[in-house]
């Protein structure tokens, strides 16, 4: 079953517009939702917990319509958005005794635990909590009440390398099992490439893409070659293209590059970078 399935959800607000996004994201994966700032990764994410009214169409979590189960899945749906806000005058102690009493499953020993392995400290007031540390507790905060699906928005922002490196981790751990799932957006794309099963593109409210991480590989290379050699390969097939004195970079499809050609791996942020900006690269 999938753990998250999206069908034809759009939002209009302003001169803003979500259109028409579609997406599944399998049991037991991670998919990175990659986008610039003001792309609609944000607002996807509320539209999905119904923080926002959505415009038209369909959000199902593990098969029930949010329309009509969220309330009785929100034990299920573990979350940590851009902004992490718990009273700022409690410690994360206290934090953890008063979602005990919120949480039918809350679980105060993968609590303790997860703040002991994140280096959160257990007696400092929030206020005093720098972005990276307030990230850390609302993680483990979103982990200890047993979630099948985990929403995070921009939750390894803030974090050095080697706590980013753990939250990776921990994510990797908890998608073991194929009742889990995660859907992740950050500007860190290197993160996403090193843990994300699926990968989804959002530019300007549009999703240009939704595929197997691995996938992208197969269909899409980097070609350095001149212009001549450019225009042997059908249009259609360049995603984008970076000119300069020494030639020309493009990423292209692979099956309609002559066999005469040689073509390199793209990774993630090329890939995005060249499907936004087409010729301006």
């Amino acid at each position: 079953m999938d753990a998250l399935e999206i069908k034809n959800l759009s939002k209009r607000q302003g001169t803003f517009h979500l259109d028409s996004v579609n997406l599944r994201l399998p049991g037991g994966c991670i998919m990175g939702l990659i986008g610039e700032n003001g792309a609609g990764k944000t607002t996807l994410l509320r539209l999905i917990l119904q923080m926002r009214r959505k415009d038209c169409g369909t959000v199902t979590v593990f098969g029930q319509d949010t329309d009509t189960a969220l309330c009785s899945m929100k034990e299920d749906i573990g979350v940590v958005l851009d902004e992490v806000g718990f009273p700022e005058c409690l410690t994360a102690v206290q934090v953890g005794k008063i979602l005990k009493n919120t949480y039918h499953n809350w679980d105060d020993g993968v609590f303790q635990s997860l703040l002991q392995r994140l280096s959160v400290p257990a007696d400092k007031p929030f206020k005093a909590f720098s972005r990276g540390m307030k990230m850390k507790l609302g993680i483990a905060v979103a982990l200890s009440h047993h979630p099948k699906l985990l929403l995070l928005d921009e939750a390894t922002n803030g974090l050095d390398p080697v706590v980013r490196e753990e939250i990776l981790d921990i994510l990797r751990e908890f998608t073991m099992s194929e009742a889990h799932a995660v859907l992740i957006s950050s500007h860190i794309v290197s993160d996403l490439e090193k843990i994300c099963d699926y990968v989804a593109f959002l530019h300007q409210g549009e999703l240009l893409l939704c595929e197997e991480k691995d996938r992208l590989q197969e269909i899409y290379g980097m070609l350095q070659c001149d212009a001549e050699q450019l225009r042997e390969i059908d249009s259609d097939a360049v995603l984008g293209k970076r000119i300069s004195p020494y030639g020309v970079q493009a990423v292209v499809r692979r099956d309609a590059v002559p066999a005469s050609l040689t073509l390199g791996a793209v990774n993630l942020e090329e890939l995005f970078l060249f499907m936004i900006r087409g010729e301006n690269v």
